[in-house]
């Protein structure tokens, strides 16, 4: 998607910023973003203003700028609220089946509309192997349940194996009853590397 991290000017000011531990806060297109670096691999996150029945989204875009492969999924993210208590993402397959089961077109509508103003207008986002190509896999679809749960697919971060120099981006879901993940901050953990966020 190389309408999403284009300005290569920006994005190697995050990359620069990012390599010494440093969280950099970027605003676009109404969306606060948070980027940060660890072993070349840099994770730029935001609130999507919208939620998707039970749960709370965000939106992730994550480079590969190590030697070597990387793997991250959406359950790496934790939202660890101002309490102390902790709210795991859920993996893409459980978004995609509460859709199949109750999904409707202007949930994805809405979704969709929140989801490609924000990355689609950020030159600091940049996907290799990212949301367009699954949406253009998933339009096929037919169905108003099979449409939303194929576009939910689209949308949804999933286990991804990054080869040197790739990227992708994604929405990652919280169960939340529907509420927004309120006051509290990121924690990113794969097998390798932890990325902690401000609080918001």
């Amino acid at each position: 998607m190389k309408r999403l991290l284009g300005a290569c000017g920006l994005g190697l000011m995050l990359l620069y910023h990012c390599a010494y531990g440093q969280v950099i806060e970027v605003e676009s297109n109404g969306l606060k973003y948070q980027a940060l670096t660890r072993s070349g691999v840099t994770i730029m996150f935001a609130h999507l203003p919208v939620t998707l029945h039970e749960f709370a989204i965000i939106q992730v875009a994550v480079s590969n700028g190590s030697p070597g492969p990387y793997v991250i999924r959406p359950e790496d993210f934790t939202f660890v609220r101002a309490d102390g208590t902790e709210v795991r993402a859920v993996p893409a397959r459980a978004v995609v089946d509460m859709l199949f089961k109750k999904g409707s077109g202007s949930d994805m509508a809405k979704l969709v509309t929140t989801y490609e103003a924000g990355i689609l207008g950020n030159p600091s986002v940049k996907s290799t192997h990212g949301y367009e190509e699954r949406r253009q896999a998933a339009i096929a679809s037919t169905g108003t349940k099979a449409r939303a749960a194929a576009v939910a697919s689209a949308l949804a971060m999933v286990q991804t194996k990054m080869a040197p120099g790739n990227s992708t981006d994604g929405a990652v879901f919280f169960p939340t009853a529907g509420k927004p993940l309120g006051a509290g901050r990121m924690v990113i953990r794969t097998n390798t590397d932890v990325w902690e966020f401000k609080g918001e």
